[in-house]
């Protein structure tokens, strides 16, 4: 670890659901730039003694890049922990841009990403044959633009299962969107995962006819995780079609029928 920075995904909210690879890396780190405003810290009782640990929510990117270079020129093995996965919306690129500018390497450690726990939570499969096997993550614009080829009545008119991320409070636009794409009707099953994996995660379950409802009573706001699509019914309706992987009829070459 040391002479580069390693970015650990710290996962949802959860601390136990930190790989173990990121927390053994977490636990040998002398530095730890992690973000406050979404990390659990009760991941910071995993540092060893000594260890620095250094929120980065009110700090502006040349701040962070300075604390870590100057971490990684004293020797230290420098941790930079970002929430769920650093890839989905971690703004990593341009930290280990300016760094490699530095002639400091990089390490990525992958995590547990805000969807796949808001499906765990839901007990839900994204993926179901003759339903939908095709997950987008995505978001509406903000602040942050999106591109038009990428806007999300286009994305919808794909009528595959789709993970938004900071969007719920632009819920009745993104509502507006989907409907808009075609494909999708207000009685299309739509679910709302608050600080999902957290200790206070709320669920709220709906269609996009009755989400932006639902969760404007519930009072989320922000650190949601919306999913939309078809397999949400399979809870409900049951699973309209047998995955051909267990098929007694399927081979394959760690299954021959004789």
């Amino acid at each position: 670890m040391q002479g580069k920075v390693v970015f650990v995904g710290a996962g949802p909210g959860d601390p136990e659901l930190i790989t173990v690879k990121g927390l053994k890396t977490l636990q040998r780190a002398d530095l730890v730039v992690y973000a406050g405003s979404l990390v659990n810290r009760a991941l910071l009782s995993e540092l060893k003694a000594g260890a620095e640990a250094h929120d980065s929510a009110p700090l502006n990117l040349d701040e962070v890049l300075s604390l870590m270079a100057e971490g990684v020129a004293a020797g230290k093995r420098v941790v930079r922990l970002h929430t769920g996965d650093p890839s989905v919306y971690g703004a990593i690129q341009e930290q280990m841009e300016a760094l490699d500018g530095l002639g400091i390497s990089c390490e990525v450690v992958p995590g547990v990403t805000a969807a796949f726990a808001a499906a765990a939570s839901l007990k839900q499969e994204l993926t179901l044959p003759g339903v939908s096997q095709t997950v987008v993550l995505t978001r509406i614009e903000g602040r942050t633009p999106v591109p038009e080829k990428e806007r999300l009545c286009r994305i919808a008119a794909l009528g595959a299962t789709t993970c938004l991320y900071l969007s719920v409070d632009k819920l009745e636009r993104v509502v507006e969107e989907f409907l808009a794409g075609g494909m999708f009707t207000a009685k299309t099953p739509a679910a709302v995962v608050s600080r999902a994996s957290w200790e206070d995660e709320r669920v709220v379950e709906g269609t996009l006819g009755d989400i932006a409802g639902k969760v404007a009573g519930a009072g989320i706001v922000r650190q949601a995780l919306i999913i939309v699509g078809e397999v949400l019914s399979a809870r409900t309706g049951g699973v309209p079609e047998k995955s051909k992987l267990y098929d007694p009829d399927f081979c394959h070459g760690f299954r021959i029928r004789t």
